[in-house]
């Protein structure tokens, strides 16, 4: 009976310090209907997890790091539709971010973490390609050429046809002295 009581008088402690430790991970990594995403510099959410109320769907909130309650981030209003509602953030610098969703009705739809990453600079090519790729075929691989162009060409190969006939022709015969 002795060794059972110790133990019932830190299980308060022992639950204390496990909500504790639940609560300093952060926020839960996705809310029941929230999807949280970054492209580039900007940051959207999408829920469906809301009522219209009085023409209003809710409010969406981007938190940074030094920010703690809803009403100190940027907040946007959702807009959609009854099966989804939507809020984006332009220009977000890098950085993590917290999305709270607050529907019209005041019920918190989801809470998710963010990271937004620095943007890449575009990649200069060395040379300059065709504007719509490679061409590949008979004939005209880059560029619609005219009959006259192509008249010249056709001659051209003609030509050459009729030099290495000749040529073949000559090397055939045995030599006459």
């Amino acid at each position: 009976m002795h060794s059972t009581q110790p133990l019932l008088r830190s299980a308060p402690v022992v639950t204390a310090a496990a909500l504790a430790l639940g609560l300093a991970a952060g926020p839960a990594a996705a809310g029941p209907g929230i999807a949280v995403k970054a492209i580039g510099t900007t940051v959207s959410v999408t829920t469906s997890a809301c009522t219209q109320v009085d023409g209003g769907w809710g409010t969406a909130s981007l938190l940074s790091s030094g920010q703690t309650s809803f009403a100190q981030g940027r907040r946007i209003a959702l807009a959609g539709t009854t099966v989804s509602q939507s809020a984006a953030w332009q220009s977000v610098p890098p950085g993590t971010y917290t999305v709270i969703v607050v529907c019209a009705n005041n019920i918190t739809a989801g809470t998710q973490s963010v990271t937004v990453s620095a943007a890449a600079a575009p990649a200069v090519p060395a040379t300059s390609a065709p504007s719509r790729g490679v061409a590949g075929g008979l004939g005209g691989a880059a560029r619609d050429y005219g009959p006259l162009t192509l008249a010249v060409g056709g001659t051209l190969v003609g030509l050459a046809l009729i030099a290495t006939g000749w040529v073949l022709r000559r090397r055939s015969r045995p030599y006459q002295l």
